[in-house]
């Protein structure tokens, strides 16, 4: 059933995932989660794969969790709700995390809806591209409920605080236009995919080790110490030093040709 629900295909360095329930606005299912978690897996184990794009099928990104579906398997949405000794998120939680934690940028593209869950996982892409009618809310507030599947943390690192809480106090609908404004959207357009595209060009010119390490060291920023940043910092400078890409990108850089970069090195 979860390749039904997530659909994924990987066309040279770039992997495409598409939630895939277009007839009920990609409402997420357990399905859909555990859907997510081995695309996220297949995309980790092929080290050619250097961005990923990340889709809804149809005319949304996706409208939330289908508490009705999901509530269908009882026992399923307790063992997806508890936590494994050996991780820090429950299924639900990684999930959508585990799109954070790839060695790989992750680019979302909406269209129509980013409600709930949908707005957790854009969230846990490095960028996100909207159209300006594209629907934006934190929706857990409606349902008396607060975000539970990771997306308290980016929400915080991309928006002020107060706007944080305002969007998770009320669930304020905001348009893609307005989530620009306010940072959770990377960039607005009638196309989202045309800027997509333009920053798939971009990050496709560099190595990806340097890029792989550089997300990981932004990532782990605010959840760590000074000192444990500086430390990261030196650690995969070291690992730069080592790796063929380095010595591609420095080549390309001095004879001024494109760099033929070979497969990733950095990262899991």
């Amino acid at each position: 059933m979860t390749e039904h629900h997530v659909l994924t295909s990987i066309e040279g360095p770039v992997a495409h995932v598409r939630l895939n329930r277009p007839d009920k606005l990609n409402g997420v299912t357990l399905d859909m989660l555990q859907g997510l978690l081995d695309a996220a897996a297949e995309i980790r184990a092929d080290r050619s794969v250097r961005v990923v794009v990340l889709e809804g099928a149809g005319d949304s990104f996706c409208a939330g969790l289908d508490f009705a579906e999901a509530g269908k398997d009882r026992a399923r949405v307790v063992r997806f709700f508890l936590t494994p000794p050996w991780r820090r998120t429950n299924t639900f939680q990684q999930a959508l995390w585990v799109w954070r934690e790839l060695p790989v940028p992750v680019i979302a593209v909406t269209r129509g809806h980013v409600l709930g869950a949908g707005i957790q996982l854009a969230l846990a892409a490095d960028f996100r591209f909207t159209t300006p009618d594209c629907r934006w809310s934190v929706l857990e507030a409606k349902w008396g409920l607060v975000p539970d599947m990771s997306g308290t943390v980016p929400l915080s690192e991309v928006v002020r605080a107060d706007v944080a809480k305002r969007l998770v106090l009320t669930g304020e609908v905001l348009s893609g236009a307005e989530a620009a404004e306010v940072g959770l959207a990377t960039d607005v357009a009638d196309d989202p995919m045309k800027p997509a595209q333009e920053l798939i060009d971009a990050l496709l010119e560099r190595s990806p080790d340097s890029v792989a390490a550089s997300k990981r060291l932004l990532n782990a920023l605010p959840l760590g110490s000074l000192a444990g940043a500086f430390r990261r910092e030196r650690l995969y400078q070291l690992r730069m030093f080592r790796s063929p890409n380095t010595r591609i990108a420095r080549k390309a850089g001095m004879t001024k040709q494109e760099p033929e970069f070979g497969p990733r090195t950095f990262g899991r």
